[in-house]
């Protein structure tokens, strides 16, 4: 008898674009395409040096780690019955390739039709007869690039409206359910490409080589949005949002594909071929790492992307955070050159917030934005005092399964360090210099969190390193610290720093939250 059991369900990956005939030759001719590539270089060291890290790939580690299993055998998939815990590789471009298909171009539907085929091949060697299994049946996405946009195209539309032929539809199950529990995309341009500020259009070459596949007029129309929409990167209302997590790239500079042309294209803030502001679905978990969008240095061959992965497949706690502005002085020689503080509104400055994000152990960060990164969150003076709702920087998982052995508790300790880092100020539009010291801070500090989920109610212990001394979490969060929301979520505040009815506050300094928002994951679905 077939034992399907969340959170371990069959996981299909879908790899990305491949421009020419030759390239998708080169990606029908590896069996895992490129899914089994590891890499061993990570980042320089403050030597310039190169640091030697060996991530293995996301299939080893997810067999190593979670004791899942390939599905190849005997020089093609799997005959007999296929474990849940199983990697699937959805090969859609062998069709495409003129060695084991026609050699003729398909656009994204048609994707959409093979990935339906897939899946329901995965549920008939995994599930076989077993009607309570097929009930039980669901799969998780795991894409890259493009292969997130196929993911997409197959729940927004093929799943709701079927391919439009009645023959195919009714032997695919069309319209029907779409058997997806979780989608995890890495480096999906879900708004687009946009080169130089230009989105891709849909003209000559590019319609060649299928790259209109990233026009956002083109995506409206394969992802069956109504009208003509600013933006593409929203799910419609047809899949949970939250069930989709985003993960991405902020290292433009290692990205070299297309000769490099691309990240001249793009430049900061990107991985080096997709914005940062398009490389996430609306409302949808996301967190972002120092990786570029493909190669040695890319998303999907990196501990940071993997670890990312695991936990939100397989973790045991969410959390998100987001920050609460309150005030922001600023120096009184600004305020003093431009006239006082009735003339406020001559005075502008870019504020960059830093987030990182790391669990106790780790040689990695599951989330970082740096300004000497080219990656920060950036908001000018005007937009954090006038905005009411908080920013969102990123959400994070935490998982049992991969607590560092070597802990002497039973904790999940992370660490987040919160900065805003002010470039310069302006007057009248004119840079101030005066006083002035590049790379200056108003705020710079960091928490660490202990959380142990055996604890009933669970126990949350924090300390701010410039209070409570670093890697310290001596106070704990008790029931009149939090707020129990609808759903069960603890919702928690921690003030960073001046008090806001300081009567002499620093100038420049900052006074704001950090909120989070704590709720058991996947616990619900394995408890079914």
């Amino acid at each position: 008898m077939t034992t399907i059991q969340a959170p371990y369900f069959p996981i299909i990956y879908v790899r990305g674009y491949a421009a020419t005939a030759d390239e998708i030759e080169d990606t029908v001719a590896t069996p895992y395409m490129g899914f089994n590539l590891g890499a061993t270089k990570s980042r320089q060291d403050h030597t310039g040096e190169i640091n030697r890290f060996i991530f293995e790939s996301p299939l080893l580690r997810l067999m190593k780690d979670e004791g899942y299993t390939d599905t190849y055998r005997d020089g093609d998939y799997v005959k007999d019955q296929a474990s849940a815990k199983s990697v699937w590789i959805f090969r859609y471009y062998e069709k495409t390739s003129r060695d084991l298909g026609d050699g003729k171009r398909r656009q994204m539907v048609a994707f959409a039709v093979d990935l339906r085929r897939f899946i329901l091949s995965v549920r008939e060697r995994v599930c076989g007869d077993d009607a309570a299994a097929r009930r039980a049946f669901r799969v998780y996405l795991v894409a890259h690039s493009m292969g997130g946009l196929i993911c997409r195209c197959y729940l927004q539309n093929l799943c709701l409206r079927g391919s439009g032929n009645t023959t195919l539809n009714a032997s695919l199950e069309l319209p029907g359910d779409h058997l997806v529990d979780k989608v995890f995309t890495y480096g999906t341009p879900h708004n687009g490409i946009d080169i130089k500020g230009f989105n891709v259009p849909d003209i000559g070459l590019t319609r060649t080589l299928e790259a209109d596949t990233f026009n956002r007029a083109d995506m409206a129309d394969y992802l069956a949005l109504k009208g003509k929409p600013e933006r593409v990167d929203h799910l419609d209302g047809h899949f949970p949002p939250e069930r989709f997590f985003c993960c991405i790239g902020t290292n433009y500079r290692d990205y070299t594909a297309f000769m490099g042309l691309a990240r001249r294209g793009t430049g900061p803030m990107s991985d080096g071929l997709v914005m940062i502001d398009n490389a996430a679905v609306d409302n949808a978990p996301r967190a972002f790492v120092h990786r570029s969008h493909s190669g040695a240095y890319g998303l999907v061959n990196s501990e940071e992307g993997y670890q990312n992965l695991r936990r939100f497949l397989f973790g045991q706690i969410r959390v998100d955070a987001r920050l609460a502005v309150d005030a922001i002085t600023l120096p009184a020689a600004v305020e003093k050159a431009a006239g006082g503080h009735a003339q406020r509104d001559r005075i502008n400055a870019a504020y960059y917030i830093e987030t990182e994000a790391a669990v106790r152990g780790a040689r990695y960060f599951l989330q970082q934005r740096r300004f000497d990164q080219s990656c920060a969150l950036m908001r000018s003076y005007d937009q954090l005092m006038r905005r009411k709702e908080p920013l969102v920087l990123f959400t994070g998982y935490l998982h049992q399964g991969a607590k560092m052995p070597e802990a002497n508790d039973r904790a999940l300790a992370f660490q987040i360090r919160v900065a805003l880092q002010v470039p310069a100020y302006e007057i009248d539009s004119k840079f101030w210099f005066d006083e002035h010291y590049p790379g200056d801070y108003i705020y710079d500090d960091t928490l660490t969190f202990e959380v142990r989920p055996r604890q009933t109610p669970l126990s949350i212990w924090y300390g701010i390193a410039s209070i409570h001394s670093p890697r310290r979490a001596p106070r704990r969060i008790t029931q009149k610290d939090m707020q129990l929301g609808a759903d069960g979520a603890l919702e928690i505040e921690i003030r960073l720093g001046f008090e806001p009815d300081t009567k002499n506050p620093p100038a420049p300094g900052f006074s704001g939250r950090l909120l989070l928002r704590v709720s058991s994951w996947n616990q619900a679905d394995a408890d079914k």
